[in-house]
């Protein structure tokens, strides 16, 4: 009898498995969401708005392609191909009405057919929705906050550009404009432009489509943006508005024009030194003051004819603005701008917004839209629990949507089973109670 060999290939052996009707999904918090979305009647409003002609081979509607994208980016999902996977999740299915999950191609030819149109009907409503936002939170001065973004894009997409990339040079690119809400953090308007756009292109005409957003309640308006919107054309619009802003100088000669002022070295900081001067530059309709500050930037041993000595290098910050502040108020206060850029990457970084992208530049424009609507809506059912409002969306996302969950479809009624012993079921419950109340 032989024996038997030892080094005999492994054979791993088949498992069967059996499913009790029961469904699993991992985004258990959108339930809630969807809930507040309902309220808002968000649903309805994208059903006017893009009506479906009904064929005898359509299997999606627009509305429920839209909502898909929006309750993706609240999950963290982008790309086409990810956002029909996430499509296919149980839940998902349940709360869009889906009969199965919506394909990639099916995606991207319904946002392709809104075209130039949609988006801007889309970005119509979200105006008018921000305007009574903005109204119903009773503020009667606002902060803005402009800056730009540059996303790197792969491929041949329509309207990408090579233009200014710090990340990637010489990558194709798109530059959207955004301006903030800072006491609310809501993204107020904001522009899918182009990668060859420089920071300022279309800032006057932004800030006028910014403007007609705020409602009447809003007596007080400061602007604020950094040295890339150094414009007088643009100071010319802000005063003639009678708003007041903050914007930091940009020059190619600044350095030398700031070393040749009279500096007033600060009496409790000798390390710290101000300025103001007047100054008017080419095609500016008047002259304007700036204001700057000079700070000790470190100390540098010098060898001059065989002797040490010891002389500072400055570090300069230059601003132009209407407020009644020296340059060092001038400085503090722009230094609370910080937080938008914050702000920026978790449109750009949790909510994925410029992620998600196709090869036509008009749907792309709509998803940025919706990924930026996502962020807003993330914002504001937060809002009224400033514990939840003050964290990140990622953190957000973390503790009360990834979560998983059983859907049991019993008596023509499906109910979802969350895990008891949650870490964060009290305080699942009470901002459900929250976005629904």
């Amino acid at each position: 009898m032989k024996n038997k060999n030892k080094n005999s290939k492994f054979k791993s052996k088949k498992v069967k498995h059996s499913f009790t009707g029961q469904k699993l999904t991992k985004y258990a918090g959108l339930s809630p969401i969807m809930k507040y979305l309902n309220k808002m009647k968000l649903g309805k409003s994208l059903n006017a708005l893009f009506p479906t002609i009904m064929y005898n081979s359509t299997k999606f509607t627009n509305v429920q392609i839209l909502m898909s994208i929006i309750l993706a980016s609240f999950s963290g999902v982008n790309r086409i191909v990810r956002i029909a996977n996430f499509s296919r999740d149980s839940l998902v299915i349940s709360l869009l009405g889906l009969s199965k999950g919506i394909n990639k191609d099916a995606i991207s030819t319904g946002l392709k057919s809104l075209g130039q149109g949609g988006a801007i009907r889309l970005q119509e409503y979200l105006f008018g929705w921000m305007t009574r936002w903005i109204r119903k939170s009773s503020l009667e001065e606002i902060t803005i906050d402009a800056d730009s973004t540059v996303q790197t894009v792969y491929g041949n997409q329509q309207g990408a550009a090579k233009g200014f990339n710090s990340n990637k040079k010489g990558a194709k690119s798109y530059h959207p404009l955004l301006a903030f809400a800072s006491e609310t953090k809501l993204v107020l308007n904001s522009w899918f432009r182009t990668g060859s756009a420089y920071t300022s292109n279309g800032i006057c005409e932004f800030v006028k489509q910014t403007a007609m957003i705020l409602p009447s309640t809003i007596k007080g308006v400061f602007f604020r943006a950094d040295s890339g919107f150094f414009n007088g054309t643009l100071f010319d619009l802000l005063e003639s508005k009678e708003w007041t802003y903050l914007v930091k100088v940009k020059l190619k000669n600044l350095k030398d024009l700031l070393k040749a002022q009279e500096w007033q070295d600060m009496k409790d900081n000798p390390n710290v030194a101000i300025c103001e001067f007047e100054y008017k530059s080419k095609g500016w309709q008047k002259v304007r003051k700036l204001r700057a500050i000079r700070t000790v930037k470190r100390w540098v041993e010098t060898d001059c004819l065989g002797e040490l000595l010891v002389f500072p290098e400055y570090e300069y910050a230059c601003y132009c603005s209407n407020l009644e502040l020296d340059a060092l108020g001038l400085h503090e206060k722009y230094k609370e701008r910080s937080t938008s850029e914050t702000w920026i990457e978790q449109v750009k970084s949790q909510l994925f917004a410029g992620k998600t992208i196709t090869d036509n530049f008009h749907a792309n424009d709509i998803i940025w839209q919706l990924n930026v609507l996502a962020y807003n809506l993330s914002v504001i059912m937060r809002y009224p629990h400033k514990r939840y409002w003050k964290q990140e969306h990622k953190t957000f996302r973390d503790w009360f949507i990834n979560l998983p969950a059983k859907l049991v479809d019993s008596g023509r009624q499906i109910t979802m089973k969350i895990y008891e012993n949650y870490y964060y079921k009290d305080n699942w419950i009470n901002l459900e109670g929250i976005l629904i109340a």
